[in-house]
């Protein structure tokens, strides 16, 4: 489903990456590891289109993507939910969703509704600003935003 082939990826002058390859199955659970300063954000932002490797490929779902605006890898369904989370702070918790919603992917399969199956805390507190959540709330709307 997503494979990454040899990126090399820079910040300026610096080489950051060197030769990043990974391969991810459809529904398998993958967790990048590795000690500060590794390459593990990087090679996220690398796939998603942050920061476009120099070198190497990204493929998802048979297609090369590398180099796409990253909105229109998310359209294809590929998300990034970064470490400050990114969520509006004066909507709610279901405003912030029907944000996301609007500019996902045509068709997608990850409605309100079924991020609330999956997250039924957020249902509980819909209508809290999204600056009102605990770390973890917050934490919880992102990851159900990128879906």
């Amino acid at each position: 489903m997503l494979s990454v082939e040899g990126i090399h990826t820079f910040y300026g002058l610096s080489h950051i990456l060197f030769g990043v390859s990974l391969k991810v199955e459809p529904r398998a659970i993958v967790c990048l590891l590795g000690r500060n300063g590794a390459g593990k954000t990087t090679t996220l932002r690398s796939i998603i289109g942050l920061n476009p490797p120099r070198e190497g490929k990204v493929f998802f779902k048979g297609e090369e993507v590398t180099g796409l605006e990253p909105y229109l890898l998310t359209r294809r369904g590929i998300s990034y939910v970064p470490d400050d989370r990114r969520i509006f702070a004066d909507l709610s918790v279901g405003e912030n969703l029907e944000v996301a919603v609007r500019g996902g992917a045509p068709g997608g399969r990850w409605g309100k509704e079924k991020v609330f199956e999956l997250f039924p805390a957020l249902r509980k507190i819909e209508s809290r600003k999204g600056g009102c959540l605990s770390g973890g709330e917050q934490k919880m709307l992102a990851i159900a935003r990128a879906l």
